[in-house]
């Protein structure tokens, strides 16, 4: 039984990392371009950074969507699975 809760918070670790990783890598990819145009053109101006990563994050998750719904679909088939066969 414990060794079943364990698997199962690691696999729910493993999930939210997975999950997150499109927008977070899209954030961080876009952030880093805006930086370096930035630096390059000397233009230090806040909102530059803020609406193209908003804009990326979501662009991503519209990408990413329906294979995130597919891994939080299929983890929660696994989790009911296994709440029916403990109790």
């Amino acid at each position: 039984m414990e060794a079943q809760l364990i698997q199962i918070f690691r696999e729910a670790l493993y999930l939210v990392l997975l999950v997150s990783a499109p927008p977070v890598l899209a954030s961080m990819l876009i952030g880093l371009m805006v930086s370096v145009f930035q630096a390059t053109t000397q233009i230090q101006e806040q909102t530059l950074t803020f609406v193209p990563k908003i804009v990326g994050v979501f662009i991503s998750l519209i990408i990413a969507g329906p294979w995130i719904g597919e891994q939080l679909i299929r983890f929660t088939k696994i989790l009911f699975e296994t709440i029916a066969t403990v109790s």
